[in-house]
């Protein structure tokens, strides 16, 4: 059943919505991403703890803050996992579509993160309620379409969000260290636990300080293990561009579309990794004081960038040169087929690197999905007559009993009910970017 209905859900027609949106976003403002990457990069990285100071922390998250507990939920397993089932269901070719997805999807990261802070709103406690759900409300004006966005929001939470970055901490410890899947699960409740009850602040602080480390050190080693087979690239990136463009039938519904595996593995991770259409990185940026719709839309185009371009793009390499572009053939998947790629060329500290990554991303993406569920919990609670005060209890601990369950079920079915709840949180998603284009204003 869940089979049937992700094949639906992820057909051409999702994946084609998904390019049509970014094509579009990517004409109108003229290549920006490509041709002001200087301007953008200077203007996020290259502008990192610049004019932020104690007394603004105080008043509420800082723009370093909000993007570094983006980047937290958008680099996870979706880096490890996501890129080796990638490239074992879709082939070397998959990669070169998911550099496609993000180049594009930066535009449509920039509209959905612009439209964000256009329509946000203070909720009675001051801080500030964005996303997706507020934009189709007080933009569009249907509260039904955001009422659906915020129902799938809090589904794919529970999915995406919980169990399947556990499901891969989980698999990845138990590979590496022998730890049994409910002894990982106890664990991961109770630090999920202590950090979520602290809130965004909480999510916002601790999201700065693990995610440029860890992923400082997952580049830096990733980059030794290709370094160290460079004469091998030019036949990995020729395998890559000749596979990404073999033909295979897939679900083409009435239309009757034919797409590579390539391209729809390809895209559909790529999504999965960066987000960008989900409307996510939105609800994300909504919590930064201090800042513009451009600056927050720009900082959501460097946060696909790195996510996808530099950091899918490492661990594809470090596979496909361990497996010589065939990572099928060593039988493994998964956090366990990156990890056993590491390891060949690194030895047991290879792998044990990157199931440390594994780990903090899984965890850091944990966390700020966290936050993702109670905000759209938030919006919809707003439209309920009953149950408002024990709506937030209720959620933690779904949250908290979805991340442990992900620690102890298969690995297929978790992957495929989140993968059907992304397609779902999509579509009211690309309706906004839509009906609102004119809205989005350029981003220089």
């Amino acid at each position: 059943m869940i089979h049937t209905l992700h094949e639906i859900v992820w057909g051409p027609w999702l994946l084609f919505a998904f390019l049509g949106t970014g094509i579009y976003y990517t004409v109108v403002f003229r290549f920006f991403q490509v041709r002001k990457l200087k301007y953008w990069l200077g203007e996020t990285l290259g502008s990192m703890g610049k004019g932020e100071n104690r007394e603004e922390k105080k008043r509420g998250v800082s723009q370093f803050q909000s993007a570094c507990t983006a980047l937290a939920a958008t680099i996870g397993t979706g880096n490890i996992v996501g890129v080796a089932a990638a490239l074992t269901a879709g082939g070397p070719g998959a990669i070169f579509w998911m550099w496609i997805s993000a180049a594009i999807g930066m535009m449509t990261a920039y509209g959905e993160t612009f439209l964000g802070i256009r329509f946000r709103k203070r909720q009675a406690d001051g801080t500030w309620l964005c996303g997706p759900m507020v934009t189709l409300d007080r933009g569009l004006r249907r509260p039904a379409l955001g009422f659906l966005y915020g129902v799938c929001c809090i589904m794919t939470s529970l999915g995406m969000g919980s169990m399947v970055q556990a499901n891969s901490l989980a698999e990845t410890a138990r590979y590496s260290w022998n730890v049994p899947s409910a002894a990982s699960g106890i664990i991961l409740i109770g630090a999920v636990f202590l950090i979520t009850q602290g809130g965004i602040r909480k999510i916002a602080s601790v999201s700065e300080k693990i995610m440029p480390f860890s992923a400082g050190i997952y580049i830096f080693f990733s980059m030794a293990v290709i370094l160290s087979s460079f004469s091998q690239i030019p036949g990995i990136l020729a395998k890559v561009f000749q596979s990404a463009f073999e033909p295979a039938a897939a679900a083409g519904g009435a239309a009757g579309f034919f797409v590579s595996k390539s391209l729809q593995y390809g895209i559909s991770r790529g999504v999965f990794s960066n987000e960008a259409g989900l409307g996510t990185l939105a609800i994300l940026h909504g919590a930064a004081e201090e800042t513009t719709a451009r600056q927050q839309g720009m900082w959501a185009m460097a946060e696909v960038f790195i996510d996808t371009i530099v950091i899918c793009t490492l661990t594809a390499l470090v596979i496909l040169l361990a497996t010589d572009g065939d990572p099928g053939r060593t039988g493994l998947e998964g956090a366990a087929l990156t990890a056993f790629c590491f390891s060949l060329k690194m030895g047991t500290a290879g792998e044990w690197l990157v199931s440390f990554s594994m780990a903090i991303f899984a965890f850091a993406t944990i966390i700020a999905w966290y936050y993702l569920g109670r905000q759209a919990l938030a919006y919809v609670t707003e439209r309920l007559s009953f149950g408002k005060q024990y709506a937030h209890i209720l959620f933690s601990a779904l949250y908290l009993n979805a991340v442990f369950w992900g620690c102890v079920s298969g690995m297929e079915a978790v992957w495929e009910f989140a993968d059907v709840w992304n397609g779902l949180l999509a579509v009211p998603n690309l309706i906004a970017l839509a009906a609102l284009r004119k809205e989005v204003e350029k981003p220089l």
